[in-house]
């Protein structure tokens, strides 16, 4: 099965270990994803997202959810 690109990173907040994600598809509470650009490759399991700082259980094209991520990011970087 291949990969598909569902969004990319925006912004992060380094004091927060938050990075906010722009969705080109969909996602959930509980789905894996690997986060890859640059230097930085990592997965994660998706434990809780927010928008407008209200907690989500899922998301979908167009939004832009924060999420904690358990290593720096950039932005532009894309996750899949």
């Amino acid at each position: 099965m291949s990969e598909k690109q569902i969004g990319r990173i925006t912004h992060y907040f380094d004091n927060l270990g938050v990075a906010v994600l722009n969705l080109e598809g969909k996602l959930k509470v509980g789905d894996k994803i690997r986060i890859q650009g640059g230097e930085v490759e990592f997965e994660q399991v998706i434990e809780s997202m927010q928008i407008d700082r209200e907690p989500i259980d899922k998301a979908k094209k167009g939004d832009d959810v924060g999420m904690k991520v358990k290593e720096r990011v950039r932005r532009a970087i894309g996750f899949f």
